[in-house]
Parts: structure tokens; C-alpha cells; sequence
């Protein structure tokens, strides 16, 4: 009879086959009609925000309005913000490889990181650029505000719902999508400036519209950044916890303890796990069974598409829930 004491056990589910699942805070959608749709609207979004600043830098200019060419500048910013990310959709689609061997899709969290700081520097020339009209106020034809600004409305709003379905699934999009946002708004917010413009002659707010736009990419950007760490750090993915995993693998008979547990997240679509399993001395082909057993429940209950599987018939070091050596990390540190 074939006995082993320790076996590993690791199942990747194939993104194009992967059902849709659900799991707490994460929605997985990983079907090919979805990267296709993905990589269409990120093109035609990317070519509205070429399109969309240029009209606005050229009417701004004209009109002499600092918050049109604010959310221009906002709009040039997400052009770049939107290559970045289709070239990062296009890179994360690429197979693991002996050096990569989670693939590259952990490139779109690094797209998100640099979108969140375009914004930040776009946040910067708008604050400088806003005080000082604030400070030396200029007049502003409110007609060509008001017809600038509605281009920007309609291009935004229409990039905005072409992205919002794909942002559900994926941190890259979900930047991309706020971004979209985030112009469909100030573009809504500088039209009505360009209609309050054409009745009254209020020319400092226009400035203050534009710091008003800084404080919501602010916001944007925090989010993005927040959700950007989180993932680095390989914490445990929000809205799933360590201890109600134990729990449903002590559920199986055939589990006798569970330890050194880790749960990260590999993307924003892509969840993994590995713990050691302590089971009754048996073949090799159960554990097999067993390991597949539980690889479908942490997929329908918590949206864990990498599982792996340490098998053992004694439980091994502390057997606590955590790993041995990450929580002895500091030991080994030099003080």
C-alpha cells in the first residue's frame, strides 16, 4: 500500500474556462467575452480622451477659463492613465513562465499605482494655476465654456459606461473607470459654471470650482492607492478572513486540523491560498479526492481560484493558524 506523510497539491483554474463566482467583497469574471469587451473599450476610451482635452485646452484658451482647462489638464491625464492601462490589460493576459510564475497580472495594480500619481501631479499644476487666477481674476466667456464643457460631458459619460461593467472585476478598469468618472462630474460642474458665468460676472468662481475638482481626484486617488498597498502587502483579500476559512475546511471529516495558513491576493481578479492540511495516514490517490473537494468549495464560498495544499499526518512546528517563520520574522532581523 502507497503511504505519504506530506504531499502538495496546487489546481489553477484556467481564466477563460472559470465560472462566475462570488466571494464576499471580490466578484470574479474571468469569461472571454469580458476581455475582449475589456480591451474595445479601453481603445475607444482611450481615443475620447485624446480627442476630449484638445477641444477643451483650445476652448478654455479662448474662453480664458482656468476650470475648463483644469478638467483638460484632468482629461490628458487619464489619456495616458488609459494607455497605461490597456497596455497593462494587454501584458496581463500573457501565460506564467518559469520566471513569472503567477503571470504578469499583478501589472495592472502597479497601472493603478501610476494612474493614482498622474493624478496627483494633475492635482498640483491645478492648485498653482487656480490660486493665482483666484488671486488676479480674468474675464470668462461663459457661451464657450458651457459648449466645451458639454463635449466633455457626453465624451465622459459615454467612456464612463463603456468601462463600468469590466470594473467590477478589476482593479485596472475600476482606475480607469473613476477616472471617467471623476471628468463626467467636473465636466458637469464646469458647465454649470459656464451657465452661472454667462448671467452673472463671477469670475472667482472658476478658481474655486477648480479646487473643488482637486478634492475630488484627491478622493480618487486615496482609494486607488488604498486598495494598491493593500494587495502588495499580500494582505488577506477584504471581506474574507483567515478564521472562517479554517472553519469550513474543519468541516470536511476527512480534516483534522489546518495550520500555517496564508490568503492573498494575486490581482484584483485572482485570489490564492496554501495551508498545511493535517489528515489520517492514507494513499496518496485520496488525498487527490479530498484536495479536489475542497479546492471546489473554497472556489464557490470564498472566490479562491489558487489553492495549495500541504498534506501531513502530524501536525508540523506550532501548528498555529499563521506560519512559523513570519511570525519569527523579527528573530531573524539584526538589531
Amino acid at each position: 500500500m502507497n503511504h505519504s506523510n506530506h504531499s502538495d497539491d496546487c489546481h489553477c483554474q484556467d481564466s477563460g474556462q472559470q465560472h462566475e463566482q462570488n466571494s464576499g467583497a471580490y466578484h470574479h469574471h474571468h469569461h472571454m467575452d469580458v476581455e475582449k469587451t475589456t480591451g474595445t473599450s479601453l481603445l475607444i476610451t482611450l481615443g475620447l480622451n485624446l480627442l476630449i482635452p484638445a477641444a477643451q485646452i483650445v476652448g478654455g484658451i479662448y474662453a480664458g477659463s482656468m476650470a475648463l482647462i483644469s478638467d483638460a489638464v484632468h482629461n490628458l491625464s487619464d489619456f495616458t492613465a488609459i494607455l497605461i492601462a490597456y497596455i497593462a490589460f494587454k501584458i496581463g493576459k500573457r501565460r506564467a513562465t518559469v520566471t513569472q510564475t503567477f503571470g504578469y497580472r499583478r501589472v495592472e495594480i502597479i497601472a493603478a499605482m501610476i494612474n493614482a500619481l498622474l493624478l496627483a501631479g494633475a492635482m498640483i499644476f491645478i492648485v498653482y494655476e487656480a490660486a493665482n487666477r483666484l488671486l488676479h481674476p480674468q474675464p470668462i466667456s461663459g457661451e464657450l465654456v458651457v459648449w466645451v464643457a458639454g463635449i466633455g460631458v457626453l465624451g465622459n459619460g459615454l467612456s464612463a459606461w463603456l468601462l463600468y461593467r469590466d470594473s467590477h472585476h478589476s482593479l485596472n478598469i475600476r482606475g480607469a473607470f473613476l477616472h471617467m468618472m471623476g471628468d463626467f462630474f467636473t465636466s458637469v460642474v464646469v458647465m454649470i459654471n459656464g451657465m452661472v458665468l454667462i448671467f452673472k460676472p463671477w469670475y472667482w468662481l472658476d478658481p474655486v470650482l477648480s479646487f473643488a475638482i482637486v478634492v475630488y481626484i484627491l478622493k480618487n486617488c486615496w482609494t486607488i492607492l488604498a486598495e494598491v498597498v493593500h494587495i502588495l502587502m499580500n494582505a488577506v483579500p477584504r471581506g474574507l478572513e483567515l478564521e472562517e476559512v479554517k472553519e469550513a475546511l474543519l468541516q470536511f471529516s476527512e480534516v483534522r486540523n489546518v495550520h500555517y495558513m496564508h490568503l492573498w491576493a494575486i490581482s484584483s481578479a485572482s485570489i490564492a491560498f496554501s495551508c498545511h492540511v493535517v489528515v489520517e495516514d492514507q494513499q496518496v490517490s485520496n488525498t487527490q479526492l479530498l484536495s479536489g473537494k475542497i479546492r471546489a468549495m473554497l472556489l464557490n464560498r470564498f472566490g479562491i481560484d489558487h489553492p495549495v495544499f500541504q498534506f501531513e499526518t502530524d501536525a508540523c512546528g506550532s501548528g498555529d493558524i499563521l506560519c512559523e517563520m513570519s511570525c519569527n520574522s523579527n528573530r531573524l532581523t539584526p538589531t
